[in-house]
């Protein structure tokens, strides 16, 4: 899998995952079999949040929730298109994660999957603008949060990735 990704420090000493291309394209609809296609290549790799040193596992289910949940499907234009090319920096923005919060699991559909718990991280991402002759004009930068998933064996694994939401700087070219 083929990944233009790296992470620089803002002004602020912020760190963001600058995703270089954009993988998914689409004026108005996101193909969410495709997102969940590419996915699939992450299952069964293991990443660590370099704050906590956590380790974080890419679960079979990572795929069909990303693409699939609630909070996806509610999800319009620009964060729509931000969490599908958001897919390309996954094991960077796991890398950055900072401010871990734990939320007790209160669902029994989740009683097995995240016996203890869920965890949320901050993280964050910038995608490319292009202009009209294919040069990059600028990055657009996005706040998410990780939903990791405590599960009964112990193990923390990635869930899906929730409240996009774009910032008001943008960065210019590199």
């Amino acid at each position: 899998m083929e990944r233009k990704v790296s992470i620089i420090e803002d002004l602020n000493g912020k760190k963001v995952v600058f995703i270089h291309d954009i993988r998914f394209k689409g004026k108005r609809t996101i193909h969410w079999e495709d997102v969940e296609s590419y996915l699939r290549d992450y299952i069964g790799e293991l990443y660590y949040v370099t704050a906590t040193e956590d380790e974080i596992f890419i679960g079979s289910d990572l795929p069909k929730e990303y693409a699939g949940s609630v909070y996806t499907k509610k999800l319009k234009g620009a964060n729509a298109k931000a969490k599908a090319n958001a897919t390309q920096g996954i094991p960077e923005m796991i890398e950055i994660a900072a401010n871990k919060q734990y939320e007790e699991n209160h669902k029994e559909k989740h009683s097995n999957d995240a016996k203890h718990g869920w965890y949320k991280y901050d993280t964050r991402f910038a995608l490319p603008v292009f202009d009209e002759s294919g040069e990059v004009e600028r990055y657009n930068v996005f706040y998410a949060r990780l939903l990791v998933r405590h599960a009964g064996n112990g193990k923390k694994y990635l869930y899906d990735i929730i409240e996009i939401k774009k910032e008001m700087s943008n960065y210019c070219q590199e």
